[in-house]
């Protein structure tokens, strides 16, 4: 769909967060141009909230449930007709705001996939799958996107209209440690086998395996992470530990954990 209108429409940015006080001053600022920046928050316990009300962001907190709501809640949330979505690790860079200024004044789609250049380990990953590492389109009508609620994590989109793609870059610095690494790979793991057990999909620990070491396999070979050093095996290995834990977390959801039962010695 093409605007025929040369004035630039407003925009909106909504940024999701949760314990992001070491990210989310570069996030807003890196947006601060646009008409309206919203935060929303669930329920952090660091300073995000504070850091982003200081940086001029409204917060809202929506309790988290998953991936899918609180997307469409975000949206929602937007005052503008034209959204533009960035994670709390994500930086706008100068050359993607002046794409968007340019495209908001006559788009030529209803919504956009961004690429991402993603800094890790003290190097760009110019490999490993990671540019231009699409995620959801990033910039669209408020209109053209819906997310399925139900998906607790990676979560599915559907886009009304005409889809387009940006020749400028932003940045993603998905983490400052390998605790972070770490942290993320555990929670995103759990949610991921919770949308594995909702889809009651057969699963064992083979599965968990195989569908671990080709995860390292697409990451580390497929996609040359070997040509990113350490970082790329590191996010190759990361992404072994993910998939495979989703999987055995799934398949071992129903197992008994509990204390063994009285006066079961194990000898027997």
């Amino acid at each position: 769909m093409t605007d025929s209108a040369s004035q630039p429409h407003k925009l909106s940015v909504y940024i999701i967060t949760y314990n992001e006080a070491d990210k989310i001053a570069a996030a807003v600022q890196s947006v601060a141009w646009a008409d309206e920046v919203l935060v929303l928050d669930s329920n952090s316990t660091d300073d995000t909230a504070k850091i982003a009300t200081e940086l001029g962001a409204t917060v809202k907190q929506i309790p988290f449930t998953t991936f899918g709501k609180l997307r469409n809640d975000a949206i929602a949330a937007c005052s503008h007709d034209w959204v533009f979505s960035l994670d709390a690790d994500e930086r706008c860079t100068p050359a993607a705001q002046a794409e968007i200024i340019k495209l908001l004044s006559q788009p030529d789609a209803d919504a956009y996939y961004v690429p991402r250049r993603n800094w890790f380990m003290g190097r760009w990953i110019r490999h490993s799958g990671w540019y231009p590492d699409y995620r959801q389109p990033q910039l669209f009508r408020k209109s053209s996107m819906v997310f399925d609620d139900r998906d607790e994590v990676h979560e599915s989109y559907r886009v009304e209209g005409i889809i387009g793609y940006f020749k400028s870059s932003i940045i993603q610095v998905p983490f400052q440690n390998l605790e972070q690494l770490v942290h993320k790979m555990q929670r995103y793991s759990t949610l991921g086998a919770r949308k594995l057990e909702r889809k009651d999909k057969r699963i064992g620990m083979g599965t968990a395996l195989v569908h671990g070491l080709w995860a390292f396999f697409r990451i580390y070979v497929l996609k040359r992470g070997f040509l990113d050093g350490w970082a790329g095996f590191l996010l190759a290995l990361g992404n072994f530990e993910g998939t495979f834990y989703r999987y055995a977390k799934a398949s071992t959801a129903k197992l008994n954990w509990k204390n063994p039962p009285a006066g079961d010695d194990g000898t027997r």
